[in-house]
């Protein structure tokens, strides 16, 4: 059961009770998910009655979007204490939000009121989950044909916080409970969020559309493989993950942002570049990470200095981070945006690895010198 704002995709899941969805890799197959319901969001009664009847729930809507869930969550929750349901129902949290559980605790609390905040912390697991498995944006022509159609990659692994379930964890594949989610976090920020924004920002730099085209590009395939593995080196000596592991994760990244049936976008995976370029964004805060142990972070730095130059038009918050560029300069950005000191050991390399950018290897010239 799904809920859902859309009138369009409402519209198509009642007529069809089905959607398709397409994974795409080495083993590419198309599977038809039937025996599908939906309810409209707005219909706060009718989300409240289907949540008072489950099993179990999921969140993939985006962390601005937690508020307005968490209505609806509050709404289930009253009518689960009204009917006297004893039995603990889990919402699995899958968004990219560290500290989640804490944060959509807080929306509930807003919405629940006093009498039934017992009831709801005795009777409602929020469980922090790492999304790891990308989902391209489906091109404008397929959307039109099928408001429903969903591609994947193959990846299915879902580490999830074993201490956020109340009552029996669920028996469910792919799914992987840990005692301590924080590693797994950090490696999904500092390795996947970090390499794959690289990749985008060195590939806009080059010219190219499409991440696997960057990739591709063994000048570009370089830095990211170089920089995942000064991020991984550092995860390794914070969170003692084995080095053989965390080879065997940066591999198969790799190999992921290589996928060309994914079709994912340079514009897309680089989007909102000042939100990625906060202190403890995956960009800022993995070269941090990095120094804090030891290592020097030439290739993040590499990245961040390309990342300080995306400069699409379409992109709100790339038109932004140009204008400040050109009218109050590098150090500036380094301040305000990323909250480093220009001068300081990790402003000074920033520095100078966007000076590579005025070399004739990248043929692009946008001002580094303060």
């Amino acid at each position: 059961m799904f809920v859902e704002l859309k009138r369009d995709i409402i519209a198509c899941l009642n007529r069809d009770r089905s959607y398709q969805l397409r994974i795409v890799g080495r083993d590419s197959r198309e599977l038809t998910i039937d025996k599908v319901r939906v309810v409209n969001g707005k219909d706060k009664l009718q989300v409240g009655q289907e949540i008072k009847e489950a099993d179990i729930m999921a969140t993939a809507v985006g962390a601005r979007n937690l508020p307005s869930v968490a209505s609806l969550v509050a709404e289930g929750m009253k009518q689960r204490a009204k009917s006297g349901i004893k039995k603990p129902i889990n919402l699995i949290i899958c968004e990219n939000l560290p500290r989640a559980s804490g944060i959509f605790r807080k929306y509930l609390l807003v919405e629940i009121g006093e009498k039934y905040r017992d009831y709801l912390d005795s009777h409602l697991g929020l469980v922090e989950a790492v999304v790891s498995r990308m989902v391209p944006v489906i091109p404008p022509e397929i959307r039109k044909k099928d408001p429903t159609f969903i591609m994947v990659e193959e990846y299915s692994i879902l580490p999830v916080d074993k201490r956020g379930f109340k009552g029996e964890i669920p028996q469910i594949k792919g799914m992987i409970p840990y005692e301590n989610i924080r590693p797994y976090e950090e490696q999904k920020l500092f390795i996947h969020n970090a390499g794959h924004a690289i990749c985008a920002y060195l590939g806009y730099i080059r010219g190219y559309k499409y991440v696997w085209q960057a990739i591709e590009d063994n000048q570009i395939y370089k830095v990211v493989r170089a920089a995942l593995e000064e991020s991984g080196k550092a995860l390794i000596k914070r969170h003692g993950f084995a080095p053989a592991e965390q080879r065997s994760h940066i591999d198969d990244l790799l190999e992921r942002f290589a996928n060309r049936a994914l079709g994912d976008t340079v514009a897309r995976v680089g989007r909102d570049p000042i939100r990625k370029l906060g202190p403890n964004e995956r960009l800022i805060g993995s070269a941090k990470l990095s120094l804090q142990y030891g290592i020097i972070p030439e290739n993040i730095c590499q990245g961040i200095a390309a990342a300080l130059l995306f400069d699409r038009e379409e992109d709100e918050e790339a038109r932004k981070l140009s204008q400040m560029r050109r009218k109050e300069g590098i150090d500036a950005i380094l301040r305000k945006i990323c909250r480093i000191d220009p001068e300081e050991p990790l402003g000074r390399l920033i520095k100078r690895k966007g000076r590579l950018y005025e070399s004739s290897c990248f043929k692009r010239d946008q001002g580094f010198r303060n």
